[in-house]
């Protein structure tokens, strides 16, 4: 699915990626207790936010201040980067982002790691072609 979206041009995100993070991460923080994780859309297509988290994971942009302290907020422990907050890469808020929804998914379905069983049926399913 991550063919959906847009793809980085060495080590940049175009706009209407970096948009969609920030959908993504305003979704996630409407997530309540539902078991399914949260959705944006892109172009008209449904897109976990695991997805765009996963699709940022290599872009070397510099985080806006308002999506900085949007992550910041989410961790057990001070944020310590490099240099100052305002240099915090696209790179880093998405792997903190994906480490989040990955642990609110196995909070939310009693410890049973969803994507991981799905993962785990589609890679059996190809293997039976």
């Amino acid at each position: 699915m991550s063919n959906a979206l847009p793809p980085l041009h060495e080590g940049h995100a175009p706009i209407t990626l970096q948009q969609l993070f920030r959908e993504a991460l305003y979704a996630f923080e409407e997530w309540d207790t539902e078991v399914t994780e949260p959705i944006v859309m892109f172009e008209g297509k449904i897109i976990p936010v695991s997805v765009v988290f996963e699709a940022m994971r290599e872009c070397t942009d510099i985080v806006p201040n308002n999506i900085v302290s949007a992550v910041t907020e989410r961790l057990t422990k001070p944020w310590e980067g490099e240099g100052p907050l305002d240099t915090m890469t696209f790179s880093t808020a998405a792997r903190v982002m994906g480490v989040l929804v990955r642990k609110r998914l196995l909070v939310v379905n009693n410890g049973v790691d969803v994507a991981a069983v799905v993962a785990e049926s589609q890679t059996a399913e190809q293997s039976d072609r």
